[in-house]
């Protein structure tokens, strides 16, 4: 989540949402996403939020913020009426493996009590592969999960460094490979390609370590340099170099050709997926425009057109909790013409592609000029990016939806 601070309207202290978000509701895909703040250390990278020990003191804690979030899931239960089950649960942050196999069950138990779980709902957690073993797998699979999502970022030792990560190259291999065993048909690796001082080598090192891992699902990430991060004032102190934007073309190029020769395709821009049934179901929820809860400090969620956020601070959010008040900071009621381009901008970067029932004369002019650029792929129904075209989505998307 950006450091930046939302702008919006007031959200009601009851967490009330319009009548007219609730109609449909259930109807679309629903998840619930558990915000967990808490990191052993903070990446130089990292901009999103998240509190080490030393940054928290003694204002909160892990329990404050497990009874917090029972209470935002109780009230979520309140506002939707007759709430949907899930479909997906997605536990991420900051790093939920630090809550031990016992804290993620709590978890799941939280969310069971006020939504429950539709059969075969998809249960992830985020996990950092140092605070992982094959007893906390065992644990997970025995409380419900049947998604791991490891952060793996390079398996270069001197890249891992500059981004300030704290795992030895070989342990998410190892992880993986642990989760697996445990009976995780699903794993996720991810990765950060880009970082000042990587080669091409040390890509092609990283991919192979993937592919060694044996998991059917990689995320993969250029590296950004958010204002406001440790790695944005070693930039500014010309201690490192910004990301190349060519150069993280090439990164892209050499990931897709090396996921794709072993097996795995591209469902969205940074998504890559050995079968259908490995595809992130929480993730394509956002993307095709279902709705969800967000709980937890900093929290976003969505539901009929409604989108909101949570308090960022996690003593904020518990006593707020703790008040019988909801903890949204503010929110904004989308129109018509926002959701319209939001669906552009997200259905844009799925291999399924971009509707055209879905753009007005003027969109679908200028899609066909970028499709002429070689940019776009008419599909008859759908546009879908080339290859080219993913190197330049954000482009893309802004032609299509401005004409430019």
């Amino acid at each position: 989540m950006a450091s930046t601070p939302l702008v919006g309207d007031p959200a009601p202290t009851d967490g009330a949402l319009p009548a007219a978000a609730l109609q449909g509701l259930g109807t679309r895909p629903f998840g619930v996403y558990v915000h967990v703040p808490f990191c052993a250390t903070r990446c130089g990278y990292c901009d999103f939020n998240t509190y080490t020990p030393a940054e928290l003191g003694s204002a909160a804690s892990p329990q404050s913020w497990l009874e917090g979030l029972r209470r935002e899931l109780d009230l979520a239960a309140r506002v939707l009426g007759t709430p949907p089950t899930a479909d997906t649960v997605f536990v991420g942050g900051g790093t939920p493996s630090l809550l031990g196999a016992e804290g993620l069950t709590e978890v799941l138990d939280a969310v069971r009590a006020s939504f429950g779980l539709s059969a075969g709902a998809e249960v992830s957690t985020e996990s950092n592969p140092e605070s992982t073993s094959p007893q906390f797998f065992d644990g997970l699979r025995r409380a419900g999960y049947t998604r791991v999502s490891l952060g793996m970022q390079s398996a270069a030792a001197h890249v891992l460094r500059v981004l300030d990560r704290t795992h030895t190259p070989g342990r998410p291999v190892a992880a993986a490979r642990e989760a697996r065993a445990a009976g995780f048909d699903h794993v996720n690796l991810d990765l950060i390609y880009g970082t000042p001082g990587e080669t091409d080598a040390d890509l092609a090192g990283s991919l192979q370590a993937v592919l060694d891992a044996g998991v059917d699902h990689v995320s993969a990430y250029a590296l950004i340099v958010e204002d406001g991060t440790a790695m944005a004032r070693r930039v500014r102190r010309g201690e490192l170099p910004m990301p190349d934007d060519d150069v993280l073309a090439d990164r892209y190029e050499q990931l897709d050709a090396g996921l794709r020769a072993a097996g795995l395709h591209w469902y969205e821009v940074s998504n890559w997926a050995r079968t259908d049934d490995a595809r992130c179901r929480h993730n394509l929820g956002y993307w095709d425009g279902g709705d969800w809860w967000g709980a937890g400090p900093g929290a976003h969620s969505h539901v009929g057109g409604v989108r909101w956020w949570n308090v960022k601070a996690p003593a904020r959010y518990a006593t707020l909790l703790g008040e019988g008040s909801s903890p949204a900071a503010g929110r904004e009621l989308l129109t018509a013409e926002e959701q319209h381009t939001e669906r552009v901008m997200l259905t844009a970067r799925l291999r399924t592609g971009l509707p055209v029932a879905e753009l007005s004369p003027d969109e679908l002019a200028a899609a066909k000029r970028v499709v002429d650029d070689g940019l776009l792929t008419d599909e008859g129904t759908h546009l879908v990016l080339t290859p080219r075209g993913r190197l330049l989505a954000d482009a893309v998307i802004r032609r299509v939806l401005v004409g430019e």
